[in-house]
């Protein structure tokens, strides 16, 4: 006690010696330790009991650290959603199909940089890969490709049959890449979806489930028109995936009158209709003639409602829905606008240039101003009037106008019935197709760059589309997962009225405002999320003394630990 009567504890160490002396055993103190640390203390009574005693940072030598996090949460959701089954029996050859789709989701590269980068990684070591050679992965793609009907009729079984979708849709939509070199077979000049032009590319048509999960992709010639290729996807969802009564969904440019009639065509037996149906829109000079001559479309149609069903006899037994998207309008016409008086500024100094006696000569006055209508492709809206010293230039707002009485209308085709689909859905299944566009971008550019393809052989080209369709699938479904993480709408508010443009949910709109979630993380991109998880590395480590190293995990942040939860997994040590 002291003199406050308060308890007090007292300690003391002492180091004592024991020896013998004649017979008899006696101690001596040697040392008053009371006054060191206690961990100096301890230290000194380890080292008496026989611890060998190392320097801490001697203590523990991590030999290798390698990058663990983003391949291990991809190859978990690959595993989740069953996709090393749905490749093929299991094997060398599948381990390498199955890297090449998920390092294309992590790192997308090209594959010689995709072999080096695998032993950088736990992808190279956990699935045995980071031997490979390029012939093992060229051998690899091949295997693939041989395999493809199977690997996407099983997923036009999880998504696309009538117990999952009951709707019975389907979307699809064509796009473009570029090649380099010109010695593969399927390269071939055509519409560059890229702006690359002088290029030889490819065509792909991507097949998705109502929502955008990718079930199937299709290569063509760099040429191929959109008709031809929608015919191909066609008969695949026909012959190979043996689905019925399908509505298949499509841009107007896709699904043309001559593609219809066909679809249209009465089965082998010759007995009944095609069951098929489709959605698509009508072309703008469908449209016009619609409008002319008091025709069934009138403009007064749209003035208390954004769409309304109309009916005419040069399309038999279809629904026709127009719609007017006003913020639709306005832009066109500022474009339009904008464009018009472009083109004017531009033309002016060659107007100024001819007045002067500058510029003289009806074909070079004409080829100049050719120049200048080309870049802004207005030449439709300018009546152009040239002669060896003269140049006049006037709008042609007759035309403009009738132009714009078009502007944000559209109409919308299909010979589903009301019962099945009413107007409302027959426009949000047509701007689904937003989905397809989305799936495209992350393909081509956000995600998982296929472009430029590289490869010279077609079945190599086909099976590098192949993977990056399957690395999409497992895309789509980590950026559901993920929502909470990054800036992804989690719950994108229902539209009442279907023609309006999709809005932001307010929580959406609060992730991008604050940056920050409530516990002070930041919302990233998807891109952004995997770069994070690369900082869970797996380490080699050795304790002193020891001759085997250990593989242990750095401690995981809370934004990684979350995302393996939203995962449904633990975080794994290894990916086997």
């Amino acid at each position: 006690m002291d003199k406050q009567g308060r308890a007090r504890d007292y300690s003391s160490a002492y180091l004592r010696r024991t020896y013998r002396e004649a017979g008899k055993v006696k101690n001596e103190t040697v040392a008053n330790l009371s006054v060191l640390p206690e961990h100096v203390i301890d230290l000194i009574d380890a080292g008496l009991k026989g611890t060998a005693l190392v320097p801490a940072a001697e203590a523990v030598t991590i030999t290798r650290s390698v990058p663990h996090g983003h391949v291990a949460a991809v190859h978990a959701m690959a595993r989740k959603l069953g996709l090393p089954a749905l490749l093929g029996p299991a094997g060398p050859q599948r381990d390498l199909a199955l890297a090449l789709v998920v390092s294309r989701v992590v790192a997308p590269a090209s594959k010689l940089s995709t072999l080096a980068w695998w032993d950088d990684t736990t992808l190279g070591t956990d699935l045995d890969v980071a031997e490979a050679s390029t012939g093992d992965i060229y051998a690899a793609m091949d295997w693939l490709d041989a395999r493809q009907d199977v690997i996407e009729a099983q997923l036009a079984a999880r998504h696309l049959a009538p117990e999952v979708n009951p709707s019975r849709m389907a979307l699809f939509d064509l796009s473009s890449s570029w090649l380099e070199g010109r010695c593969c077979p399927l390269a071939a000049r055509g519409y560059s979806r890229d702006g690359m032009k002088g290029k030889l590319q490819i065509e792909y048509g991507l097949l998705t489930d109502p929502e955008g999960r990718p079930v199937a992709v299709r290569v063509f010639d760099g040429s191929t028109a959109d008709p031809a290729a929608f015919t191909a996807i066609v008969t695949v969802v026909r012959e190979k995936f043996a689905l019925e009564k399908m509505v298949m969904v499509g841009d107007r440019g896709m699904i043309t009158s001559a593609r219809i009639a066909a679809l249209n065509q009465p089965e082998d037996d010759g007995t009944r209709p095609s069951p098929y149906g489709w959605i698509t829109a009508l072309r703008a000079p469908a449209i016009k003639k619609l409008m002319a001559d008091d025709g069934p479309l009138q403009l007064s149609l749209l003035d208390e409602q954004d769409l309304a069903e109309i009916t005419s006899p040069d399309f038999p037994g279809e629904r026709l829905i127009a719609c007017r998207n006003p913020v639709l309008a306005e832009e066109r016409a500022r474009k339009r606008e904008d464009l018009l008086q472009a083109t004017e500024k531009a033309l002016a100094p060659l107007t100024a240039r001819v007045r002067a006696g500058k510029l003289a000569g009806a074909g070079k006055i004409g080829v100049a101003v050719g120049k200048v209508i080309n870049k802004y492709k207005t030449g439709k809206h300018f009546d152009v009037a040239i002669t060896d010293g003269s140049l006049t230039i006037t709008r042609r707002q007759a035309q403009i106008d009738a132009e714009a009485a078009l502007d944000g209308i559209y109409v919308i085709r299909t010979p589903v019935p009301e019962d099945q689909l009413d107007a409302a859905g027959v426009v949000t299944a047509y701007k689904n197709l937003r989905h397809v566009e989305r799936d495209f971008r992350s393909i081509k550019a956000d995600d998982l760059d296929l472009r430029p393809v590289f490869h010279r052989l077609e079945e190599r080209v086909k099976a590098h589309v192949l993977i990056c369709m399957l690395a999409a699938y497992l895309t789509w479904h980590l950026r559901q997962a993920w929502a909470p993480l990054t800036f992804t709408d989690e719950n994108q508010p229902r539209q009442d009225n279907p023609v309006t443009p999709a809005r932001r949910s307010a929580h959406a709109q609060a992730k991008a405002s604050r940056q920050h979630d409530q516990a002070g993380r930041p919302y990233r991109s998807f891109r952004g999320l995997l770069e994070h998880l690369a900082t869970l590395t797996r380490n080699q480590v050795r304790f002193a003394g020891a001759t085997a190293t250990m593989p242990m995990l750095a401690e995981p942040t809370s934004a990684q630990r979350q995302a393996f939860d939203l995962i449904g997994i633990p975080i794994p040590l290894t990916l086997k």
